[in-house]
């Protein structure tokens, strides 16, 4: 109640300032904290990026069975091996700013719904943002690209022809847990699929399931994941921010 008090407080201020034309305009500047520099060089990960996948290997991610990462990495891009399980990032992260890039085969044609370039985000391994060719694909709407995996539809289809390099930039929330294990705030997500937002501060309801609704339960911060899904998707130009 207090912070409450003084925020409602400031504001008063603030707002009596704005409409005094006399008011001191220095006395409405903020010089403090001051943000810290950030280099964002062109085609490049931020200056203070964790970089996950730089194109020259996979030493950032281990198997999801633990151990070497099992994906084939050639001319800069990471490929799924069908068969051979997805991989998680061997660092955990809560939450996040992460840019990944993605490309579905080109042949993908051949096949329909969710037999069509499929693979899929993890989010701290439990909340799936799907990975699929959604061009001229119909399939239920809450299981495309860039879906919420059977929890949100995205608010659009952004989604280019197979064999052409697709991107997310996400921004992840972690959900919260009291010390008892009870959920003080759910997972919310933001996400933009090819520069076009898709997911708005979406909250997410809890792990992703195949067969019935999504729960929570507690867990602190956990690796990013990628799903084989027995399609030869391929990835590149993968990095995180701490948020």
């Amino acid at each position: 109640m207090r912070a409450t008090l003084l925020a409602t407080g400031v504001l008063a201020g603030a707002l009596a300032l704005a409409h005094d034309p006399t008011a001191d305009p220095e006395k409405t500047e903020a010089w403090t904290p001051v943000p810290p520099v950030v280099a964002t060089p062109v085609g490049a990960a931020p200056s203070d990026a964790v970089v996950l996948f730089d194109g020259s290997s996979l030493a950032a991610w281990e198997s999801e069975q633990g151990g070497e990462a099992p994906w084939k990495v050639a001319d800069g891009v990471a490929t799924v091996v069908p068969g051979s399980r997805g991989i998680r990032t061997r660092q955990s992260f809560c939450d996040i700013q992460l840019h990944i890039e993605w490309r579905s085969p080109a042949d993908s044609r051949g096949h329909d719904g969710q037999d069509r370039g499929n693979s899929g985000v993890f989010l701290q391994e439990r909340y799936e943002l799907q990975v699929l060719d959604s061009h001229d694909n119909p399939t239920y709407a809450n299981g495309q690209a860039a879906s919420i995996y059977k929890q949100a539809i995205p608010l659009v289809n952004a989604s280019r022809p197979p064999g052409e390099w697709q991107s997310y930039d996400v921004i992840w929330k972690a959900p919260r847990f009291s010390e008892g294990g009870g959920l003080l705030a759910p997972a919310r997500i933001t996400v933009l699929h090819n520069g076009v937002l898709v997911q708005d501060d979406t909250v997410i309801a809890g792990r992703t399931e195949y067969r019935g609704a999504p729960s929570y339960e507690p867990h602190g911060c956990a690796p990013i994941a990628l799903q084989d899904h027995d399609s030869e998707v391929s990835f590149r130009n993968i990095w995180v921010r701490e948020l």
